[in-house]
């Protein structure tokens, strides 16, 4: 499960009022390093939750070898210092990839966690990780 996909993720347990975010326990973890895609990036980055974003990356950050890296405090934006020449906002492959924006590819689609399980703030309900597929069926007694 890529951290992008966590991102998105909700306990709909009954009588649940706080489901998101989920937190992460992890017993394995892989990162399988893909091709950086910055215009996707760029069109992604303001439908995340970004605080989200970076205490999933905290919370799993020394499990890789080297760690993820830090991401800013403040969610990038093609528009603010990231826009130079040298920062592909529109995915040119010919052009220098923004450092952040390297960084941010790593954590959002290159980390997976692999097996594991998502904790519901509100209600505790764990809901399994295997094989980098969220199990989140709820239970008859839940819906």
């Amino acid at each position: 499960m890529r951290l992008l996909t966590h991102n998105f993720l909700i306990s709909n347990v009954k009588g649940t009022e706080k489901g998101y975010p989920l937190k992460i326990e992890v017993d394995a973890v892989v990162e399988e390093p893909s091709q950086i895609n910055p215009a996707f990036l760029w069109k992604i980055l303001p439908k995340l939750d970004w605080a989200v974003v970076r205490d999933a990356s905290l919370s799993i950050a020394d499990k890789f070898d080297p760690p993820l890296p830090p991401l800013p405090e403040e969610c990038p934006s093609p528009r603010v210092d990231h826009a130079s020449p040298s920062s592909n906002v529109n995915g040119d492959d010919e052009a220098e990839v923004d450092p952040v924006l390297t960084s941010v590819h790593r954590i959002l689609m290159d980390a997976h966690l692999i097996d594991g399980s998502l904790v519901c703030p509100d209600t505790g309900r764990i809901f399994p990780v295997k094989e980098g597929i969220p199990n989140m069926v709820l239970h008859e007694d839940e819906l």
